[in-house]
């Protein structure tokens, strides 16, 4: 993936993983909460972005340039060696978390590649072999069908207290804050893709449209029209 001024993005050879490239173009832009933690190479150093709770709005000089791999939903902390509650709403030089030397010899070894952003896939690729955590993949599962916390407590055989720090761990977030971001993420591309907030409302599990409008601003800072205008 070659740079451009515009964001791009693909699916990465880790699964779930996706890889983005941008090149910023001075103007101010929007990050919105996915549930997600990403490996960031900006200009030579690399970064970790924590899971979001909030949307925030970046701003970056013209030309700065950013290869990504945004990891699934939960899936960072293995491969990373941090938990998810330490990194969340922050983002922090890989130097803070894994040895100044070994993040230099990865950085130098992404910005001397040909495609940077092809380089920081393959590197993860042949770093990054945690095994994937089961219990992840059923929180996500019974979040995604709308399980309440109680039943997915007892379906994953811990308390609801060691599930919420589990999640934590994971997510960065306790399960009812994982399932209003995930929800958000969907309804949102429900509406991108034509459907009405109505429509998008009554699909994606909320009261009435009210209620999504109320949550979209909560989560991003602006009720639905204006993000998505």
């Amino acid at each position: 993936m070659e740079f451009t001024a515009r964001y791009q993005e693909r699916a990465a050879a880790l699964p779930g993983a996706v890889l983005w490239t941008r090149t910023a173009s001075g103007e101010p832009y929007r990050v919105l909460p996915d549930g997600c933690m990403d490996l960031l190479w900006v200009e030579g150093e690399l970064v970790v972005a924590g899971p979001d709770r909030r949307g925030w709005i970046g701003s970056a000089e013209a030309g700065v340039r950013y290869a990504g791999l945004r990891f699934a939903p939960g899936t960072a902390p293995g491969f990373l060696g941090v938990p998810a509650r330490e990194v969340v709403d922050l983002r922090l030089p890989l130097a803070d978390i894994w040895s100044p030397r070994r993040s230099r010899r990865l950085a130098d070894r992404i910005g001397t590649a040909a495609v940077p952003a092809l380089a920081l896939e393959e590197v993860a690729g042949q770093l990054f072999d945690a095994a994937p955590d089961r219990l992840v993949g059923q929180v996500l599962r019974g979040v995604r069908r709308g399980v309440a916390v109680p039943a997915l407590a007892r379906g994953v055989g811990l308390s609801e207290r060691q599930l919420y720090r589990r999640c934590l761990d994971a997510f960065g977030y306790g399960p009812k804050m994982l399932d209003r971001v995930l929800r958000l993420n969907l309804a949102l591309d429900r509406a991108r893709a034509g459907l009405s907030f109505a429509e998008v409302a009554a699909r994606t599990g909320y009261a009435d449209q009210a209620h999504f409008t109320r949550d979209v601003k909560a989560l991003t800072g602006v009720p639905p029209k204006i993000l998505l205008a």
